[in-house]
């Protein structure tokens, strides 16, 4: 883009009457913007369409991953709702294992009571990315964070 030259007359301000001046339009600058905004996408497409589709590849892996962990935690769960009261009565049974079982139990209820909430933002995350909806994706960055700390939280430290 060069510079246009454009006649000012009568201007006061220190800039001479008679001599053109040049600049650049700012819809000249716009346009090479937007031409090599359009030429990046181009260039990016497919690892753009290659990182969708990873994403696609991995809420359903994480979908699946919990429809098993809440399968798992639901029967541990049973099992420990019947177990815990007889190894709180039973003398024998030392203390850190009844800790133990009663934290677990804990964790697994966490899983449980999360089932909602995690299914509604893998599902409509999911949704986003095959719609292409990035609005319904950025409300839900914050939920996904979220998610992520409750499981860490979950999670026994190392």
């Amino acid at each position: 883009m060069s510079p246009i030259p454009v006649a000012k007359a009568g201007v006061k301000s220190g800039v001479s009457a008679g001599k053109p001046m040049n600049y650049t339009k700012f819809s000249s600058k716009l346009t090479g913007s937007l031409d090599q905004i359009g030429k990046m996408i181009e260039d990016n497409a497919k690892m753009i369409d290659s990182i969708q589709e990873v994403a696609l590849e991995l809420t359903g892996s994480i979908g699946a991953l919990h429809t098993l962990t809440v399968k798992y935690a639901g029967i541990a769960n049973q099992v420990l709702d019947v177990l815990l009261p007889l190894m709180q009565k039973i003398p024998l049974i030392p203390p850190k294992l009844t800790q133990f079982a009663t934290d677990l139990e804990k964790m697994t209820q966490k899983i449980i009571d999360n089932q909602t909430a995690t299914n509604k933002t893998i599902t409509d995350v999911r949704s986003g990315l095959q719609t292409g909806d990035v609005s319904k994706l950025q409300s839900h960055a914050g939920e996904l964070q979220n998610l992520t700390k409750t499981i860490s939280a979950i999670l026994p430290a190392k």
